[in-house]
């Protein structure tokens, strides 16, 4: 939850163009109220019969573990050429969904900066609270609590919904998460979060198929990462966004298929006391973090520029995205 000085011409164009489409049409994204939860496809987490995502062989990543972060080379800001997914006919006005430690779902749209209350979500989780949070094509979210139980949230009505996720899968309790996919297929990936017994490094990548719910381990990210949050494209790339043990933090992209770390750029903004989640909406980076209340940052992938742009009197805590949001 960063703030901004200022707003450059693309996000102002780009801005004109989503609310021409919002005025034209429903934004993706939302379930209907009344819809179902879990359905029987179990989402579209995009595995295979033997539950591999494509591309991805289970065997063990191949890297350097000498590698350092600092050796590694900046983020491509280019994009992919490759089409949208199949059912994205309006990315344009796509929203991200944010999540705060109180328990209240808010949707966020970056062009207009502006923050709608969804309503307070109220899941059978006991003295917990939410920890992170990822949103599939469907506009179903997924938030894991802080003590590992796993539920699904309506983005339309913000109803919850228990998940048939075991807690304490592989030894992980806490984890970021985010979705990344191609055209026809998405997977939602997770990021060990549970790093007091690890120095303060995540254990590393995951997947969870959220039609068994199984977590199952990528592998060790190639270079040590600290507790990061997730975000993906429908381009297939994932992001992690991790704070540092004191100050700033680190963009990283991640392998989806082996967890190497193959580029990162370093951030000014975050501390390691903040409460942060993020996600990426056309060619930005939207960082939410602080301690009590949310301050907005745009870090902008063309021109490698960080600005404040907004905030929220409330600490948000996940924040999720679909995969159709423009690239």
């Amino acid at each position: 939850m960063k703030t901004r000085d200022g707003q450059r011409a693309r996000i102002v164009r780009t801005a004109a163009l989503g609310l021409l489409i919002a005025a034209c049409g429903s934004r993706t994204g939302l379930l209907l109220p009344g819809e179902g939860f879990i359905d029987d496809d179990g989402g579209s987490d995009g595995a295979s019969k033997d539950g591999n995502f494509p591309g991805f062989d289970g065997a063990p990543p191949d890297f350097d573990g000498a590698m350092e972060l600092d050796a590694l080379p900046p983020i491509d800001g280019s994009r992919p050429d490759v089409p949208l997914p199949n059912d994205c006919p309006d990315a344009d006005s796509t929203l991200v969904y944010v999540l705060s430690s109180n328990d209240v779902l808010y949707s966020f749209f970056p062009p207009t900066l502006e923050f709608k209350t969804i309503g307070k979500i109220v899941c059978p989780a006991g003295n917990t609270h939410p920890y992170s949070m990822a949103v599939d094509r469907k506009g179903k979210a997924y938030s894991v609590f802080d003590q590992g139980d796993l539920f699904q949230i309506s983005t339309a009505t913000a109803a919850c919904a228990p998940t048939g996720y075991q807690v304490n899968q592989l030894g992980w309790t806490t984890f970021g998460m985010g979705y990344s996919g191609d055209t026809t297929t998405e997977r939602l990936f997770v990021a060990e979060g549970n790093t007091n017994g690890m120095g303060g490094t995540s254990q590393g990548l995951g997947f969870i198929d959220t039609a068994t719910f199984k977590l199952t381990k990528i592998g060790p990210f190639s270079v040590p990462l600290a507790r990061c949050e997730l975000t993906g494209t429908g381009d297939g790339r994932l992001f992690a966004y991790c704070v540092n043990s004191t100050t700033g933090s680190v963009i990283a992209q991640i392998d989806p298929k082996t967890a190497n770390v193959i580029a990162q750029n370093q951030l000014k903004v975050g501390t390691v006391n903040d409460a942060f989640a993020y996600a990426f909406w056309g060619g930005s980076f939207w960082i939410f973090s602080g301690q009590g209340s949310t301050t907005v940052t745009q870090y902008d992938l063309d021109t490698l520029t960080e600005s404040t742009v907004t905030s929220l009197a409330d600490q948000i805590v996940g924040a999720g995205v679909s995969t159709c949001a423009p690239r």
